[in-house]
């Protein structure tokens, strides 16, 4: 969910640049009128400021966008982003003053200007480097990072890994190269990065490896079935870049899934595959509400949890918790909590119950699983009380509120590929298939497929109505 360039980075980010400007219009306003010497100080009573505010407020809102002001920092340089935001601030006055001169506003002080001028360039900077200097930080920190591989080991790959190490900050990481040739397996390409497989294994690779993006540095008509690769790594969900020279209308693909941008990739020009949501802005809003409802939520349910923890003390002998290795975004592992609803040894005694499975595909599941703790158990689960704990997870970035339900790694290993693509968006505490209520009895393609769904037709609204829909589920005790 991390990915370049969008119309619109965040609508809060459009409010905040918006309200700083008319904070420094205001500014600059007052101290033409009160503040400067007796001989520069004073303002006439035409034209009226409050018309000129809306223009500036129209004007910079247009020019913004259209100046690609909100595209991602991850491939940016602060010095980039300022330059970005100057140009923009720049045409805007000169928009501003041809506005003016076309309305007939002639009488507007040029000093007041000129301080808003320089005003906005101020604290626009200010608030974009506090923000790259946190982005940064987080990302120096191995937070929200983002793992290349490249196909290719010459003079393009070597750009490629150049880049990257001069935008430590972006949080990409190259995992290594791969090459048409077995015989270069092993060779170190540049700043000790080796070319860890051949183009044949790429499948493999992908399946083994966290890879959220793929980077072709070679030309395409130098791999054999190179439409097959771009075509494997679409239907998993991994993003696809392509280096110049663009040669793929000479092999006749034509994306299932993905859409196509051309896009700046830390100073290189490429051309993107994008298999997951590209509406970057309502992205990061999801995630500005994940840590702000699992914050609030931790807190507030702190009295149920010290309940329910001694429910399953009560009832069950063993910790409260319930930890367990789960499948993230793209197959990163991480450890999920659940409130205990099993005996302890309910891990062990899977493999006795066996011939008993209910649910098609990797997946397992009991009507009646003969584990669960008696009545505290079954309750937690037929209220989804047993999920809360997941808040934990999503307050550390693990998973979000809303998305496909995480598989633990041996389920995962049995996915089909087109499967494997519901991997590539934040495992979530609920999902299409969560707030479903009959959903004990969704086979499991169906239920990828719902997942697949999500996927390709997410957004904010569509998070509401699940979320809607579990809080339904969950008070008519539909759960299992």
């Amino acid at each position: 969910m991390l990915r370049e360039q969008n119309d619109i980075i965040t609508q809060t980010h459009k409010v905040l640049d918006i309200c700083l400007t008319a904070t420094a219009f205001v500014c600059a306003y007052f101290i033409k009128r009160q503040l400067l010497p007796e001989s520069l100080r004073g303002l006439t009573t035409a034209p009226n400021y409050y018309i000129v505010l809306l223009m500036i407020i129209i004007i910079w809102y247009v020019t913004f966008n259209v100046y690609g002001v909100y595209r991602s920092y991850r491939t940016r340089t602060y010095a980039q982003i300022f330059w970005n935001m100057t140009t923009a601030v720049s045409i805007g006055m000169l928009i501003l003053g041809l506005s003016l001169y076309f309305f007939r506003i002639t009488e507007i002080s040029r000093l007041m200007i000129g301080l808003f001028y320089v005003f906005n360039i101020v604290l626009l900077a200010v608030n974009k480097g506090i923000v790259y200097r946190i982005l940064t930080h987080f990302r120096e920190k191995g937070f929200n990072s983002r793992n290349l591989l490249i196909v290719g080991s010459r003079e393009r790959a070597k750009d490629v890994i150049e880049s990257v190490g001069d935008h430590l900050v972006s949080g990409y990481r190259v995992l290594g190269c791969l090459d048409t040739d077995p015989g270069e397996v092993g060779k170190v390409v540049k700043k000790g990065l080796r070319v860890i497989g051949t183009v044949d294994q790429l499948k493999r690779i992908l399946l083994e490896r966290v890879v959220d993006e793929l980077v072709f540095a070679m030309p395409l008509t130098k791999i054999n079935n190179a439409d097959k690769c771009i075509a494997v790594a679409e239907e998993m969900g991994v993003a696809v870049r392509i280096l110049p020279d663009w040669q793929i209308h000479k092999l006749m693909y034509n994306p299932a899934i993905a859409h196509i941008r051309f896009q700046d990739f830390l100073g290189l020009p490429t051309m993107g595959l994008h298999s997951t949501p590209t509406d970057y802005g309502e992205l990061i809003i999801k995630n500005a509400i994940d840590y702000i409802f699992a914050g609030i939520a931790l807190l507030l349910a702190l009295p149920l949890f010290l309940i329910v923890a001694a429910a399953i003390k009560t009832a069950s002998k063993g910790p409260v918790f319930f930890q367990q290795e789960r499948c993230g975004l793209n197959g990163r592992k991480f450890m999920l909590y659940k409130f205990r609803t099993m005996a302890i040894d309910a891990e062990e005694r899977r493999h006795e119950l066996g011939t008993l499975n209910e649910a098609d595909g990797p997946v397992f599941k009991i009507k009646k699983d003969p584990r669960v703790i008696p009545f505290v158990g079954t309750f937690l689960r037929k209220t989804s009380l047993d999920e809360l704990p997941q808040l934990i997870n999503v307050l550390r970035g693990e998973m979000t509120l809303v998305g496909p339900r995480p598989p633990i790694p041996s389920e995962g290993e049995e996915y089909d590929i087109w499967q494997r693509r519901r991997l590539s968006m934040k495992p979530g505490l609920t999902c299409i298939w969560q707030s479903t209520s009959n959903r004990n009895d969704v086979g499991f393609e169906d239920w990828m497929k719902m997942d697949l769904s999500y996927i390709d037709n997410w957004s904010l609204g569509l998070d509401l109505r699940i979320l809607l829909k579990t809080a339904a589920v969950v008070l008519t005790g539909a759960g299992r």
